[in-house]
């Protein structure tokens, strides 16, 4: 399975394997406690059960860490090593069940129901609640149930002693503390778990913000998501397309095309963004961007006007540079468009992207595809520039009346840009 890579650069397989190594050398800390609980212990006839406990622990320690350093190993290792963990626990607690002689002598030290609580925080640091609950159920299980058949067994051995099932009851205690900080760290991880959902969630819908807003707007939607819903508002669309772009791919090696691309791109997304625009999506070597959506202003026609003739200078500023460098030049087209839209978060299965669609669209794009016949760099309809009058007399606008658009009812009066001679853009 190829390895996905998160912002932080390393990929999920890496962080597996972090994950594993840095669990590995915890077990070897909880070794060196298990050895000093020996060195510490005053129970001879529990030394040898004592030393099994270590040598095991240590043999799965020496496993977990080869398999981390190789980073090989399968699926299920964690779950193994959980439930050898707790069989091991387990043991560690029982070391002095089966001393020999009638008095009863079980002497549950501290430090081994310190190891105990050691390793289910260990297990806890995976962060899956299933293996707290698996660890946890298999010590408690093992314990009391362990203890009560030896003291049942021993009751029946030595009729004569007295009564040991009080230790039961003490041991009921420390079960019911264990109990207690299993289930503390059982809803711990699960608070953890929901709020890093939350914290992905949200870093996810920044990412997809960020693809279509500007910064300012996407700190704004990131509080009010609401206003991604799809809703039918007034806006302007506008289309950029670079011209003959096809020829030029055929022509082009890989490389110089991607750096095209990625060029035009970046300049025509600043230039949407920095005037408030939304960048809706990018269609090969065509970028569509919004105006007025997801959120309308009074001076959204004023913006997107602006935002069009900015262009124009700069994608005729960028030709003229590649040219002086040597390289082809590059022709732009631009098409603006305002009318009713239908726009918002469109989920499609496990994609969700943000869009606008309907006629007036279709008819945005259609304007930019007059710019060849027209030899336009920009065409726009009336009714754009009836939304900021103002801008009737900033540029030299030509007029085309009654112009069809193919699949469209009625006309349209149009004003576009000629394209300048490559000596006006220097």
């Amino acid at each position: 399975m190829l390895a996905t890579t998160n912002e932080a650069g390393l990929s999920t397989n890496e962080r597996r394997w972090r994950r594993e190594l840095r669990s590995a050398c915890l077990r070897l800390l909880v070794f060196a406690v298990l050895v000093l609980n020996l060195l510490a212990s005053q129970h001879g006839e529990s030394v040898l059960v004592h030393g099994q406990v270590i040598g095991g622990y240590g043999l799965a320690t020496m496993v977990a860490l080869l398999l981390a350093l190789k980073r090989t190993g399968p699926a299920g290792a964690t779950i193994a090593f959980v439930v050898i963990d707790a069989f091991l626990v387990v043991a560690l607690f029982h070391a002095h069940l089966f001393a020999p002689g009638e008095a009863f002598d079980h002497s549950l030290t501290a430090p081994s129901l310190a190891v105990g609580f050691l390793l289910l925080t260990h297990a806890a640091l995976r962060l899956r609640p299933g293996l707290v609950v698996l660890f946890s159920a298999i010590v408690l299980t093992g314990w009391l149930m362990l203890l009560a058949i030896t003291l049942a067994v021993h009751a029946r051995l030595h009729p004569k002693a007295g009564s040991e099932w009080p230790i039961l009851g003490a041991e009921g205690a420390l079960a019911a503390a264990f109990t207690f900080a299993a289930f503390v760290c059982y809803l711990l991880i699960k608070e953890h778990n929901v709020v890093l959902a939350e914290a992905v969630g949200s870093e996810r819908r920044r990412q997809m913000l960020a693809r279509f807003f500007s910064p300012g707007v996407v700190a704004e939607l990131q509080d009010d998501f609401t206003n991604l819903t799809l809703a039918r508002r007034h806006a302007l669309v506008m289309f950029v397309d670079l011209r003959s772009f096809t020829l030029l791919s055929e022509a082009s090696e890989p490389e110089a095309l991607a750096e095209v691309l990625s060029e035009y791109r970046q300049l025509v997304t600043e230039a949407i963004f920095e005037h408030g625009g939304t960048v809706d999506k990018f269609i090969g070597d065509g970028v569509m961007a919004v105006f007025g959506h997801p959120r309308t202003g009074e001076d959204d026609a004023a913006r997107a006007i602006a935002c069009s003739l900015k262009l124009t200078t700069l994608l005729a500023r960028w030709s003229y540079e590649r040219v002086r460098h040597g390289k082809t030049a590059v022709e732009a087209g631009i098409g603006l468009h305002a009318g009713p839209v239908v726009g918002g978060v469109l989920e499609s299965g496990r994609h969700a992207e943000f869009t606008v669609f309907g006629d007036t669209v279709n008819v945005a794009e259609r304007l930019e595809r007059l710019c060849r016949p027209l030899n336009a760099v920009l065409v726009i309809s009336e009714n754009v520039l009836d939304d900021a009058p103002h801008f009737r007399s900033s540029a030299d606008w030509l007029w085309k009346d009654a112009v069809e658009i193919n699949g469209r009812r009625g006309k349209l009066r149009l004003a576009y840009l000629s394209r300048p001679h490559p000596s006006v853009s220097k």
